[in-house]
Order: C-alpha cells, then structure tokens, then sequence
C-alpha cells in the first residue's frame, strides 16, 4: 500500500510537471505572436488602426521569429507606415488575412508620399497570407493626367496646376502599396495587393527575394500601376502570380541581376519590361535576367527592353523562353529610342545591348510582331531567335511586319512571320560596361 502511494504521488508530480512545460511552451509560443487586434485596431473599415499596427511592431521587433497577425473577416484602416529596422530581430512573419484599407483622406498624405506601408532594412521578413491590401486607388486616378509618365519629378499634370489639398483632391505624388528597402531574404506570397495608387509592390536595394502565389491587380487603365517594380535588387525569384494593371506587369530597372521569372499570368498591362533605362544621361546595369513558362494576353507589349537615348551602361544575358501570347500588340520589342514626353532630345550615347535570347515566343499579335529599333552608335548585339511563331489576332484587320534598325545576332530557325531584318552578329564593341 505504501508503495503504491508513493508510486501515485511521482505520478501526479510528473503530471503536473508535464502541464507546467506544456503551458510554459504555449506561453513562449504566444510571446512570439502579436495580434494587431490585442493592441486595440477596431478593424472595421472607418477607425484609423494606423497607432495600433505601429505599437504590435514594436515588440515583435524585439523577437526573432515573430508572427506579426492580421486577422481575417476585418477591414483595417491604416494609413502611411514603415516598419523598420536595423535593429529588429531576424525572421519576423506578418500574417495578413484581413484586409488593410488606404486612407482616401487628402490631409493624410499631406504633400504626398512615395510609399504607403514599407518594410525597411530588416533579414528575414515575410508577407504572407489570404488577406489583401486595397490601395483605393481610383481616388488618386481621376485626378492624374493620362500621359504622367513614369517617375519624372519634372513633369506638369494638369492636376498639380491646381492647388490639390486646399481643393480636397489627393496630392499629385501618389504612393506605392507596398515597399521593401534595403532587406534581405524577403518572402511575400499568398497574397492580393490591388488598386494602387501607383505601383503595386517594389523592392529596392534588397537581397534574395522570393514572390509566389499573390495575385495584383488593377483597372487596365489604370495611370502607372506597376505590378511588380524591382530596383538595385539581386537574386529575385517571382512565379505562380497573377498580375493585372495599368502599366508593366513586372518592371525591371537598374542595378538589377540575378532575375529568375517563371509561370506568371500578365494582362492587362503592359508585359514584362526591362527599363527604362539611361534616363537623365545615366547609368544602368541590368544583367542575368530569364523569364520563361509565362502568358500574356491582352496587353501592350510582351517581352520589352526600352532605354532612353543618352544613357550608358549595358543590359546583357537575357532570355525570354516559352512565352505564350494572346491579343498582345508588340510581342517583342527593343526600343533605344524610349521617351514618353511628346518629344526627346537626338542623343549618341545609349545603354548597350547584348546577348538577348528569344526561344518559343508562340501566339497572336494585334499590331506588330517584332520592333528592333537599336542605336546608330550603340547597335544591339549578339540577338538569337528561334521557334517564333506569331501570327495576327482574328480580332484585328490592319497589322505591321517586322521592324529592326541596327539589330545584329541570328536566327536558328525559321520564323512565323519570316524575320529577315536581322543583320549578321559582329563583334561586340567596348563599350561603357558595368
């Protein structure tokens, strides 16, 4: 009897054991999630949840592996913010699956602002979730002149002749949804980000990136709604996304390398770009860029490189490979003659182009196959083409053939339509390289 009662005492001590290890862990396991909903966001669409997103940051920025949470079934109000480091800990997940909402207030934005929610120097943040970010775009697009082109601080809308705020109009400056600078070994997926003001996602100066699953989308005429815009960025991988909006479905400018594009949906919009490139007299480097196992359809080019005259620099080492295309109007373009101001100035100097790789460009154009226009002074080089097969919509009745100026590289195989502008490679001169 004795026995048998100590014997139930070491059991009852190992079960209460076991259920204060049990709890400790399931406190050291919510000590590491941070529900915006227990820093007191109402998360019902009117109440401006901005304070509240901030205070859940702060301390998930003290713990390494932190799950920052954006419950499902509300609408978050939240206006500009930067979550930010350097001095954050590592790997912090925000979880959205509610929705965030932007302020359509023009006191909010004051003058205007580049970027409505950013992450800022941090390693090891991801995005991720069902939820969606609504940029409510459509207030700061009735407002902007249809021919604002792509960041130029010089231009004049008809919109900034007026005095915007004092009129109740949101400022001239719109904002990207969502921001990445200066991070490393980024992750978003999952998610919807739609109605931009302006672009939809952009990473600049950040480290091994990896974008999956998410879905952007806006209105086809929608004033310079970028998808996705990569800038000073390296080793980026994006596949299994729908994208839809009012200008280049992914963007990629310079100081990018080491691009990895596959099995992504593109229309509307204006396709996968490369540029612009070399405005302003500049430099630009962009290298080692593939896209590949992609469609378009409905949109304004396909696979485009586009550089200002006057620039330097090079693009180099690039493939587009099975792309299919449907209703597009350029399929494949370079254009060193880029300027989308009612007219440019007739410079020399250009971005140099070399080594481009078109393989399986399949589908229907509504306008023109091929637009080659290279520099007089800087002339493509080293352009291959095979298995293009491009034939004219059913939607369409007058149509151009192929165009090239100054296009030197070959053909390895034969072409639908027949592609006879192409020069024999040379040499690929010295120029200004990165």
């Amino acid at each position: 009897m004795l026995r048998f009662s100590v014997n139930l005492l070491k059991l009852v001590i190992l079960l209460f054991l076991l259920i204060c290890c049990l709890e400790s862990a399931i406190c050291n396991e919510n000590s590491s999630v941070f529900n915006v909903l227990d820093y007191g966001a109402k998360g019902d669409g009117t109440t401006d949840d901005t304070k509240t997103f901030e205070a859940a940051w702060i301390e998930a920025c003290k713990v390494e592996g932190s799950t920052i949470v954006v419950p499902s079934d509300y609408d978050f109000l939240v206006g500009p913010i930067s979550f930010s480091g350097p001095h954050c800990e590592e790997n912090i997940v925000f979880l959205l699956d509610g929705r965030i909402i932007a302020p359509t207030n023009p006191k909010i934005w004051g003058s205007g602002l580049l970027q409505w929610l950013e992450f800022k120097k941090l390693n090891g943040i991801s995005v991720k979730g069902k939820g969606t970010i609504d940029g409510q775009g459509s207030v700061w697009w009735q407002n902007t002149h249809l021919e604002d082109p792509d960041d130029d601080p010089n231009y004049t809308t008809l919109f900034a002749l007026t005095s915007s705020t004092a009129k109740g109009k949101m400022p001239r400056t719109r904002p990207t949804a969502l921001r990445f600078y200066g991070c490393s070994n980024v992750v978003v997926t999952g998610i919807t980000i739609q109605n931009s003001p302006k672009a939809h996602l952009k990473f600049d100066s950040c480290v091994t990136i990896q974008v999956s699953g998410i879905t952007i989308s806006s209105p086809e005429d929608s004033p310079n709604t970028d998808g996705i815009h990569l800038q000073n960025s390296q080793n980026v991988v994006i596949h299994s996304s729908d994208l839809a909006c009012g200008d280049d479905c992914i963007s990629i400018q310079t100081g990018t390398s080491a691009v990895f594009i596959h099995d992504v949906k593109c229309g509307p919009g204006h396709g996968f770009s490369i540029g612009g490139l070399g405005n302003d007299n500049t430099k630009a480097c962009v290298s080692n860029i593939t896209v590949r196992d992609s469609t378009l359809h409905n949109t304004l080019t396909g696979v485009r490189i586009k550089t200002w005259q006057g620039g330097s620099g090079s693009v180099q080492g690039i493939m587009f490979s099975n792309i299919q295309v449907s209703d597009v109007e350029t399929p494949i373009i370079i254009d060193q003659f880029y300027c989308d101001k009612s007219k440019c100035k007739n410079q020399t100097s250009a971005v140099a182009i070399s080594g481009v790789s078109y393989q399986s460009i399949k589908g229907t154009y509504s306008y023109e196959p091929l637009h080659f226009a290279c520099s007089d002074s800087v002339p493509c080089t080293g352009v291959s083409l095979a298995d293009i097969q491009l034939k004219p919509s059913p939607k369409r009745e007058h149509f151009y053939g192929p165009y090239c100026w100054q296009t030197y590289g070959e053909l390895k195989t034969k072409t639908t339509p027949p592609i006879d502008c192409i020069q024999p490679d040379q040499d690929t001169p010295d120029y200004d390289s990165c």
